[in-house]
């Protein structure tokens, strides 16, 4: 069997996710793993068995033995290692957000548009199970046409830190780093239709809230309360060329009684909860059913998401199967959710024509 050779740029935890999926599949060989950190990439090489490690990702994506790369690193590089490996001649799963801005990420679709080159995006939750079922009943006309979805993902004590909290790095807080996750589940499920408008706010008045010292949470390492300039919360009514509509909000600060995610859709004949359950709500005989698909979990699999993805990229780049989440998606992510900043910026609804 030939195998897929990769490599990955920047050795993180969401790293870690790739490397763990790229380990367990049996047609793919890890290669080497680049880090700015020069003993970080060496160490968790040598973990994953790969023969090298680089401080520099240019050297990684010289090596003729590298088919493919995860790009793994802060969101202010995600367009500069695409965009390199695409010309390296490399296939390239890059982590979302896509890019940071539009302009990054059409930089990358016109890369793509000049390569043969796979591009795909790491919007993992497509490939959870969860996801997978209910995407197959929509596929089926079981839901009918989508015409309503609500996406929402709160967390209540604050932005991890680091560069999750540094706007220059990150492009934005929760809205790029957690709310695109439900953002893009609903929008993949509701068929990917094109935006037309945008209506958004965002809040920047609780911060970090050091203070709150008796929940746990995760910070990285080098967290620094004092340091901040992302927005606590974001809210987004979406609307779309075919007529349907979709409600956001996400935060990292927010006095709610609970963290929770929910994703829901609505359609015709039926409509769903994806998060935090999946249940399926139709009509049978002239009453209104409930339907539990009975699967391994009805709520996101990590490892079975990560294993999905990578293998779906995989398949993708040896022309054995359609990409799941193309790059042409994570453009349109970009161009709602900077439609977000700009309609909360402005105070006004932007229109993406």
């Amino acid at each position: 069997m030939t195998m897929f050779r990769v490599g990955v740029i920047g050795a993180g935890s969401i790293a870690r996710a790739h490397l763990e999926a790229y380990a367990a599949h049996p047609g793919v060989e890890i290669i080497a793993i680049s880090d700015i950190n020069a003993d970080r990439a060496r160490t968790v090489a040598q973990e994953f068995g790969a023969s090298r490690s680089y401080a520099d990702a240019h050297e990684l994506l010289a090596q003729d033995d590298i088919d493919g790369v995860s790009v793994c690193t802060w969101n202010d590089s995600h367009a500069t290692w695409t965009i390199a490996a695409v010309e390296a001649g490399k296939h390239v799963l890059v982590e979302k957000p896509i890019a940071r801005t539009v302009a990054e990420a059409t930089a990358i679709q016109d890369a793509v548009r000049r390569s043969d080159r796979v591009v795909q995006v790491g919007f993992v939750r497509r490939h959870s199970p969860n996801c997978q079922v209910l995407k197959s009943f929509i596929d089926a006309g079981q839901l009918g046409e989508m015409y309503y979805a609500k996406a929402g993902l709160i967390r209540r004590m604050g932005n991890p830190g680091g560069w999750f909290a540094d706007k220059e790095i990150a492009g934005g807080g929760p809205l790029l780093d957690i709310g695109i996750h439900v953002l893009d589940l609903a929008w993949y499920l509701m068929g990917c239709p094109k935006a037309v408008s945008v209506s958004g706010n965002t809040y920047e008045v609780l911060g970090n809230r050091a203070n709150i010292t008796t929940m746990p949470r995760y910070k990285v390492s080098d967290y620094d309360p004092d340091k901040n300039t992302v927005e606590d919360m974001a809210n987004a009514v979406v609307r779309f060329e075919n007529g349907a509509s979709l409600l956001l909000e996400c935060s990292y600060s927010l006095h709610a009684t609970k963290d929770s995610t929910a994703v829901s859709v609505h359609g015709t004949k039926g409509g769903a909860d994806l998060e935090p359950t999946l249940q399926i709500a139709t009509e049978m005989h002239d009453s209104v059913v409930n339907i539990t698909p009975q699967i391994s979990s009805g709520t996101f699999e990590m490892r079975a998401g990560f294993g999905n993805e990578i293998a779906n990229f995989v398949g993708a780049s040896l022309g054995r199967a359609e990409s799941v989440a193309p790059a042409e998606h994570g453009v349109e992510m970009a161009r709602i959710l900077e439609a977000v900043y700009t309609s909360a910026a402005e105070g006004r609804e932007i229109r993406l024509d």
